[in-house]
């Protein structure tokens, strides 16, 4: 039998090679099309374009272009990789924003370890695109870049890494804290890990009523506390003078665990010490830092979602992104910001609490799908994300003032949203 692997390797070298391609949006067939494409046609859009840069949403493709950009220095489940090694989990990046929000999106690779080159080298090739993805960038260094990006800009920046994790993972939070009958400004939090991602999701649970004085956060070496002297300043905001040390200490009586880390690192015997319906979300990937089984045997009464496909509550940023693109460049907005975040987590934290159509139990081999410890969060494959999500961003995009084309018919382009190609 062959291996995942082996056939991962026959799927990707498959003529054409890679998982992505491009194709005309214009008819080609003549010579008088071929003369509007280009020599002489392409001459008016171009003078229009240098009168008035704008018009380059009018007349190119930049208004549904996305970069997905990435050095390599971060790949999921695989390290500092490099760029060239990076391109295949871009490319597949670049495939789910067309498949899901019939967004355009080139994969882009940059040889730049050094966050100056990086920055300056996506700000050079930023007139093409209508938003950029940051992708697969180390921490800290990805904190400066995407900071940076975003105030020297004028398009949407989003280091996915660290803020789609946050907007799904607040979901999930959001509808678990409902389901456990606890309100987000009691609970007692641990976060396990302190990369790029905890700390986005760590910032973005304070926005969602998590208080600050509740977060005990760890890392490699234990408890994040005050008297250390090698935290970096986003570690050191979440640094605590309680008298804790490991992360057994910090677990007890704690009402919810947010695993960033790596597996097995949170033990039955830990969970047993939880508070009442504690809330697990172990999301290391692919295995989890205690798995869905040892969770729920420890502690029956658990709410637990993890990073897999293959158990209930999978935390998958795929949820998010397309849909967050997709409403900012419908209505042009100059950035992603906290507001948008905000709608996103609460469309599809309320999204889980309507009737699932028969299309997505289909594609999930399910006879129901409703609101509860099972079901914390809609499924990846839920088609409904698109409208609902989109329009909570783009609506968001407007009230807080960054939309530069604000859309003044919502069921026109709810019917637009439905109807875009996604192929």
């Amino acid at each position: 039998m062959k291996t995942i692997d082996s056939k991962a390797l026959e799927y990707h070298s498959a003529y054409p090679a890679g998982k992505t391609g491009v194709r005309p949006t214009k008819p080609t067939a003549t010579q008088h099309d071929l003369a509007l494409a280009y020599t002489p046609g392409v001459g008016a859009p171009a003078e229009a374009i240098a009168v008035d840069r704008d018009k380059a949403y009018d007349y190119t493709g930049k208004g549904n272009l996305i970069a997905v950009i990435s050095n390599g220095t971060a790949v999921l489940g695989l390290g500092n990789i490099g760029p060239a090694a990076a391109k295949p989990v871009m490319e597949g990046k670049a495939l789910l924003f067309k498949i899901l929000g019939g967004v355009n999106a080139f994969d882009i690779e940059v040889d730049a370890s050094d966050p100056e080159v990086f920055i300056q080298t996506v700000k050079g090739i930023a007139p093409t695109f209508g938003g950029i993805n940051l992708e697969d960038i180390k921490a800290p260094e990805c904190f400066e870049v995407e900071r940076r990006l975003i105030d020297e800009l004028d398009i949407p920046v989003m280091h996915d890494d660290q803020h789609c994790t946050a907007i799904i993972t607040a979901a999930a939070l959001v509808n678990s804290l409902e389901l456990a009958g606890k309100k987000a400004e009691d609970v007692r939090m641990v976060v396990n890990g302190a990369g790029a991602a905890a700390i986005a999701c760590t910032d973005l649970y304070l926005k969602v009523g998590v208080r600050i004085e509740n977060i005990v956060m760890c890392d490699s070496k234990g408890v994040i506390r005050a008297d250390r002297t090698d935290l970096n300043p986003y570690k050191r905001k979440y640094a605590t003078t309680r008298d804790l040390h490991t992360l057994a200490d910090a677990i007890r009586d704690a009402d919810v665990f947010a695993g960033f880390s790596k597996a097995d690192v949170l033990s039955k015997d830990m969970v047993k010490t939880m508070a009442e319906r504690p809330i697990i979300m172990a999301l290391a990937n692919p295995y989890p830092e205690i798995s869905y089984e040892d969770a729920m045997e420890a502690r029956p009464d658990a709410l637990v979602s993890t990073g897999r496909s293959d158990y209930p509550n999978q935390v998958n940023n795929v949820i998010g992104f397309p849909y967050i693109f997709r409403g900012a460049l419908d209505t042009r907005a100059s950035k992603i910001n906290e507001e948008m975040k905000l709608a996103a987590v609460y469309s599809i934290a309320e999204l889980a609490k309507q009737p699932v159509p028969d299309e997505v139990l289909k594609a999930y081999g399910a006879d129901s799908l409703e609101y509860g410890p099972d079901y914390i969060i809609p499924k990846a494959l839920d088609g409904r994300l698109l409208e609902t999500v989109s329009v909570a961003v783009a609506k968001a995009a407007m009230d807080s003032g960054v939309a530069r084309r604000p859309i003044e018919d919502w069921d026109a382009y709810r019917t637009y949203l439905r109807s875009i190609p996604r192929e």
